[in-house]
């Protein structure tokens, strides 16, 4: 049997603590409901004593989700507490979760007081919040750099206060994996009441270790992990919570499990990026784009013959409709056969070969293989009907902002016009109207590539059609141009008679 591990979420807290990415409550809400869908069991709503609006936050989360513990943090402080209790009023579930710094740097040169104070302190802010909650978390900061005798002395001070749960954070992400697993160990073997508490983890990732810890720290005895969506958090990031389910769902030796719904895992990271504004890194474990996509030949034969020979996770598992295979100079007859089969073009023997080495030759001097490059190497075997091409792109405003679009499709040109609320929409929405493709634009990323005003935009744009992700990029000084180009050039890689023409 395997014990649950409970999975606290602090995207809402730690998480919205990086730069710019404030959420307000009506976009709190709907990642709330996101998280409770997940199977998130605690939900760390915010920090109500910090504004207004926190406290407005968890007030409202409280009352929209109804199966996660809310949880609300302070300080050890009793103003904090009160006003966590009150943002709590309405949680059907309500966590106060409080505490403070243990490590001599803390102790000595933030809070300026002694150990036996901090004690002190931590037992009474402990005591203070159960008079409000059953539901006490106790977080020993920098309990990374703490000194373990101490730590395993006010733990156990704190769970004999009422602590339901003791947090141990890596607060700076200082620890390696032994070293932090060494610290939960050591409270399970110490601590005289520590079997009256769950332990709690709590890293960042400043040296790239936050998932690495926390696996360690349950591997030692921690049955809650503290996480957030993406990895994201104060500087360099917090635990990700989708790698540290994976992980655990992957390596079954580890004797736990999670009620999270793993193939929501991919919808709920496209939602925190895309209402954080904080796109998610295109190697990110798990969630990125490249996770489940392979380029080398080598691998690519591998995994069209046999997934697992290079993935040990199910793309489906987390919400991924399949693998992409990337054409590259560096992919071989197994990948290009893969995407003529998707474009109904089916070579074997010479024809395969002939095609094949026309195609190495115009990968080495390209970087993105698309749907149009693949026509023009098989053209002579197949209908070029559906290609789609941008011929020509106006727009301009006259108290709204009006854009025109030609494209040719085959032989014929179309043209279309729209309204918009900028012209990147109008664009887009005259597009639309001459190919139907019935798609969710899913992300839509520009970067400058040069510097200036006259700046060169890369457009990077991800498509859904059918479950399915079609990927355009396009570049121009016209950042317009560029994103009707890439949303073109997603739409051709769309298999053919997947959409319809006006």
């Amino acid at each position: 049997m395997s014990d649950k591990l409970w999975i606290f979420d602090t995207t809402l807290r730690d998480g919205e603590q990086v730069p710019g990415c404030q959420l307000n409550t009506r976009e709190k809400i709907v990642v709330a409901k996101a998280l409770e869908e997940l199977g998130v069991d605690i939900i760390e709503a915010g920090f109500p004593i910090s504004s207004p609006g926190d406290f407005n936050s968890v007030q409202e989360i409280s009352k929209a989700v109804s199966n996660p513990i809310i949880c609300a943090l302070s300080r050890a402080v009793e103003k904090d507490i009160e006003v966590a209790a009150a943002a709590l009023k309405y949680a059907k579930k309500g966590r106060i979760h409080t505490g403070i710094g243990v490590s001599p740097y803390h102790i000595q040169y933030k809070l300026r007081t002694t150990p036996d104070e901090i004690i002190r302190r931590g037992v009474a802010a402990v005591k203070f919040a159960r008079q409000f909650v059953e539901d006490v978390e106790f977080y020993a900061e920098d309990a990374g750099r703490s000194e373990p005798d101490f730590l395993c002395k006010i733990i156990e001070e704190v769970i004999k206060a009422g602590a339901r749960v003791v947090n141990i954070p890596d607060t700076t992400g200082y620890c390696l994996p032994e070293q932090y697993g060494a610290i939960i160990a050591n409270l399970k073997n110490n601590v005289p009441n520590i079997d009256k508490a769950i332990i709690a983890t709590h890293c960042h990732n400043d040296l790239g270790m936050a998932t690495a810890n926390t696996v360690a720290g349950v591997q030692h005895g921690a049955r809650q992990v503290e996480v957030t969506i993406n990895g994201i958090g104060e500087r360099a990031g917090n635990t990700s919570m989708e790698e540290v389910v994976m992980a655990i769902k992957c390596h079954q030796s580890i004797p736990v499990h999670t009620d999270i719904v793993t193939p929501l895992i991919y919808k709920t990271s496209r939602l925190v990026s895309k209402l954080m504004n904080m796109p998610v890194q295109p190697n990110k474990a798990i969630v990125g784009r490249n996770a489940f996509a392979h380029s080398s030949g080598i691998h690519q034969d591998g995994v069209l013959k046999h997934r697992e020979n290079y993935e040990i996770i199910d793309p489906k598992e987390v919400g991924v409709e399949e693998s992409s295979i990337v054409l590259t100079a560096r992919s071989g007859r197994a990948a290009l056969k893969h995407h003529l089969d998707a474009l109904g073009v089916e070579l074997e023997g010479e024809e395969l070969r002939e095609v094949y080495e026309a195609f190495l030759l115009l990968a080495d001097s390209k970087r993105d293989i698309g749907r149009k490059d693949l026509l023009e190497l098989v053209g002579k075997y197949m209908d070029e009907s559906n290609f789609i091409e941008l011929e020509k792109v106006t727009y301009a405003s006259n108290g709204s902002i009006q854009a025109e679009v030609s494209l040719k499709i085959g032989n014929e040109s179309h043209q279309a016009s729209s309204s918009g609320v900028g012209p990147v929409d109008a664009v887009l929405k005259s597009i639309e109207k001459i190919v139907k493709p019935q798609v969710d634009l899913e992300e839509f990323l520009i970067q400058a590539i040069t510097h200036g005003s006259d700046d060169v935009a890369k457009v990077h744009m991800r498509l859904i059609k059918s479950e399915k992700p079609y990927y355009g990029f396009a570049s121009h000084e016209d950042i317009v141009l560029a994103s009707a180009q890439a949303f073109v050039d997603a739409l051709n890689k769309i298999p053919v008679k997947e959409y319809v023409t006006a």
